[in-house]
């Protein structure tokens, strides 16, 4: 499955005096199976960005095509869309409502048409991929965890067999071991289904260890686009956008502008670790004089 957005903007009650441009004109392409990360600071357009690509919104001007088909067409069947499109939005065990979690998770099923007992097959199945189990079916949503709601809604779209995952903060409110566990779970549904997820991101660590590829908007603007190595290189870029590097790239940037010969394209630790240890075996290494007292704080 490919969404492709040719020229796409956004612009907010037009023609009144309210009217606010969310995103200038802006062209990607979303694919099955890879990982995309949105990145930005709070009001440059992410999550306008994403509502444009399941068809909650129209974009004010360009087009949004699935498919080589263009959604906004007169005869496109949105509806089924966002069966193919899942959006999990921002802290989505608000949307829980059920009596119990196997009957919230059955909901979009239901609405796509499937019969009682298909419906209940997907929602188990989806329980099962988030790390819910039966003992978890007849709980009401509410009694459940941050944690346990997150994947609770998570699996309520999941139950609908997205190709392609969007996902606006997955990992906001948990704690690191639910982070950690979320994580991997959509790791898991990339390897394992083939499904596109596409991550809006605050957090750098996140998106160095996920994404294939990344977005940078500022102000409504696409400002940088590439690879986690080649985005997370341009400190200057991701500066005057508003946003910081990854920790282990943060201490890299340091070093270097502190004279070590280091390179700064790692993305976790252990390829932190082996960065400073070759800079330190280089020949042309600075002196130890390089760290006099107080300078690397």
């Amino acid at each position: 499955m490919k969404l492709k957005l040719e020229e796409v903007s956004y612009i907010y009650e037009p023609g009144t005096p309210m009217e606010v441009t969310a995103l200038y004109p802006l062209s990607l392409e979303v694919n099955s199976g890879e990982v995309l990360a949105i990145i930005g600071a709070t009001g440059s357009g992410k999550s306008t960005l994403i509502q444009l690509m399941n068809g909650l919104n129209k974009p004010t001007n360009g087009k949004v095509f699935c498919d080589g088909e263009d959604i906004c067409g007169e005869k496109y069947d949105r509806r089924r869309l966002r069966g193919r499109v899942g959006l999990v939005f921002q802290y989505p065990e608000y949307q829980l409502f059920e009596e119990t979690v196997l009957k919230d998770v059955c909901f979009g099923p239901k609405n796509q048409g499937l019969s009682e007992e298909a419906c209940i097959e997907r929602a188990r199945s989806a329980l099962r991929t988030v790390g819910l189990d039966e003992s978890y079916e007849q709980r009401s949503p509410f009694d459940l965890s941050g944690g346990e709601k997150r994947r609770a809604a998570i699996a309520g779209v999941l139950a609908m067999e997205p190709e392609i995952l969007i996902l606006d903060e997955p990992t906001a409110g948990l704690d690191p071991e639910g982070r950690e566990e979320l994580l991997s779970e959509l790791i898991s549904l990339r390897r394992e289904k083939g499904m596109g997820i596409v991550m809006v991101s605050h957090s750098m660590e996140d998106v160095a260890g996920l994404a294939d590829r990344i977005i940078v908007l500022s102000h409504g603007h696409l400002v940088r686009e590439g690879t986690p190595r080649e985005v997370f290189h341009d400190e200057k870029t991701l500066n005057d956008a508003g946003l910081a590097l990854p920790s282990v790239c943060r201490v890299l940037h340091l070093l270097k502008k502190k004279g070590l010969p280091v390179e700064t394209d790692a993305l976790s630790v252990e390829e932190a670790g082996k960065r400073i240890l070759d800079a330190f075996a280089a020949p042309s290494r600075p002196s130890s004089g390089l760290w006099k007292k107080g300078e690397a704080e």
